[in-house]
């Protein structure tokens, strides 16, 4: 099957199968392009069925690049609270005074420009270029990376690196409707070549297919390391009350409150209450209560019957159950 053929395969099947999404409803291209570039941060490390509702409360709030750049941080963490990975809420909003400031309020049509933006890189550069632009990029995406990985049956450690994939993903052609077509591959990816159990009885191009012939879908993955980490989660309670502090000491969950907590390195006989899970960290967490009510630089008092009151990762709302459950 060669490229033309290949392409126009995959689009007719888009035409008649893709989901109504939100940021992809018709719109003026200033429109598409705010719309392109809050969904793909949002959509960073995050499914589209868990997107969509914040999605639409997000641009409901906060409608333009302009209002976006001026967005309180309280109400800009609001509105992602519960989307995880804060940091890509922070980086949105830099990256639009950025856009503000650099160019003129209107989003880069090329490569490096959007490189240099805040918590873009080159998937979420490529993405904004194919979708927002029509330029012709394909993003490589874990869908599409997962639809390119059994099309051609790689299979060994070298075949799958990241820079073995860009190369081989010339396979698809490319389009006019490039915009269409970038998303028409991650869409093939997500409904049909799923990571387990594939439609192939529904895929337009499973005669073509290596890992179809073989009959056989198994995927081979670079994973990264799990990394265990052990921390000390102090626990200080007035009344019904918490003490929680802003975080500015780890890495994840910056600038967000949570509990007061310690690292401990390479810890003897570390009986955990709580295990946790952020991306390929194992934070394995024992709870010490404390009687003495201290003050720390940057704490709150937040009340466990009020937490919707609060801008609060999800982190903390799940230690706050943990402990309300084990009184």
């Amino acid at each position: 099957m060669n490229n033309i053929i290949l392409t126009k395969k995959i689009l007719d099947w888009y035409d008649n199968n893709k989901r109504i999404l939100p940021w992809r409803k018709k719109c003026s291209q200033k429109k598409r392009e705010y719309f392109t570039l809050v969904s793909e941060f949002m959509l960073q490390q995050t499914q589209v069925s868990t997107v969509i509702p914040y999605f639409k409360n997000f641009v409901k709030n906060i409608p333009n690049l302009k209002m976006l750049a001026k967005a309180q941080n309280k109400k800009l963490i609001k509105l992602w609270e519960g989307l995880g990975y804060y940091s890509r809420a922070r980086n949105l909003k830099k990256t639009s005074q950025v856009i503000i400031k650099n160019f003129k309020g209107k989003v880069p049509e090329n490569f490096e420009d959007l490189k240099s933006l805040p918590g873009i890189g080159n998937y979420t550069a490529s993405a904004i270029l194919a979708i927002a632009f029509n330029k012709p990029y394909i993003p490589l995406d874990g869908n599409i990376e997962r639809v390119l990985k059994r099309y051609l049956y790689l299979k060994k450690e070298n075949e799958i690196q990241k820079k073995n994939l860009k190369e081989k993903k010339s396979v698809f052609g490319l389009s006019k409707r490039s915009s269409d077509y970038a998303q028409a591959l991650m869409e093939l990816g997500a409904l049909i070549c799923k990571p387990s159990n594939p439609l192939c009885n529904q895929c337009p191009i499973s005669k073509k297919c290596k890992s179809f012939r073989k009959k056989d879908f198994n995927l081979i993955k670079n994973t990264k390391k799990n990394i265990n980490k052990y921390f000390i989660l102090k626990v200080y309670k007035k009344d019904q009350r918490y003490l929680l502090i802003k975080n500015t000491k780890f890495n994840f969950l910056k600038n967000l409150r949570i509990f007061p907590m310690e690292e401990l390195f390479q810890p003897k006989n570390f009986n955990e209450n709580l295990n946790f899970k952020m991306s390929n960290m194992n934070m394995n967490i024992k709870i010490q209560y404390s009687k003495n009510n201290i003050k720390l630089p940057s704490s709150y008092w937040v009340d466990q019957k009020k937490l919707n009151n609060y801008m609060l990762p999800t982190f903390t709302k799940k230690v706050v159950k943990y402990l309300e459950n084990n009184k």
